[in-house]
């Protein structure tokens, strides 16, 4: 989908997009200014869906990374059972989809710093829908490799969101017995992003911290030329 069907449509959505089989995190400490550009950086595999998370640093602001660190990355590390990285750490996770059920991501186009997204889950039997599940739905922007010397495509999380979906919760389950789950939420936009690659990548996790369902939404061919990335590590 070109950037220009995505502006007349005014979403981007997971709809018609493969659902990815693994969740892969890498984790970089703000305060390794090198580790952006490491060449031995787990690449991404087909199928996967990949994020990038920056870690505030000890220093705060004055750390190497601390444009496009964000705290949102320590509340996924305690999620994960992960302490922070002193340089750099990766998760990856097997996703192991519930048989019939149905996840859809979504996100408007990004206006005066805020943009509008969406996670939706259909349970196939109500077995499914009574469990509770953990709604992650990140905001990314995917930069190609070369970016400020990465060895690879980076996806950075530019914010998140971590939703409880408690299947005994009345209100959760007013859509009974289908057991549909939905959160929308309006989501800052760090002002050094470039607003044409933003999607968002949403997956669920079940109380032992299984990935259950993982989607992620497509507007555009993001394989652009690494100069044209407005996004930089310094600013």
């Amino acid at each position: 989908m070109t950037q220009a069907n995505a502006q007349q449509q005014g979403f981007c959505a997971s709809d018609g997009q493969a659902a990815p089989v693994q969740l892969l995190e890498r984790f970089i400490n703000a305060e390794c200014e090198n580790c952006w550009q490491d060449p031995s950086t787990l690449k991404a595999k087909p199928g996967q869906a990949v994020l990038d998370w920056v870690v505030p640093g000890a220093s705060g602001d004055a750390a190497a990374l601390s444009a496009v660190a964000g705290i949102e990355s320590l509340d996924r590390l305690q999620a994960l059972k992960l302490a922070v990285p002193a340089q750099t750490d990766n998760s990856l996770k097997e996703v192991k989809p519930l048989a019939g059920a149905s996840l859809r991501v979504a996100h408007g186009l990004a206006l005066t710093g805020y943009l509008g997204a969406s996670i939706e889950f259909k349970p196939a039997v109500k077995a499914n829908s009574d469990q509770a599940l953990t709604a992650w739905l990140a905001l990314v922007e995917t930069l190609p490799a070369g970016t400020e010397g990465s060895p690879v495509a980076r996806h950075l999380v530019r914010n998140s969101i971590a939703v409880i979906w408690n299947g005994n919760d009345a209100a959760l389950s007013s859509d009974a017995p289908a057991g549909r789950r939905f959160e929308s939420r309006v989501m800052s936009v760090a002002g050094s992003a470039n607003a044409e690659q933003l999607r968002v990548i949403g997956w669920l996790e079940n109380s032992a911290g299984e990935v259950v369902m993982a989607a992620q939404s497509a507007c555009e061919d993001l394989a652009e030329p690494a100069e044209k990335a407005k996004t930089t590590l310094n600013n």
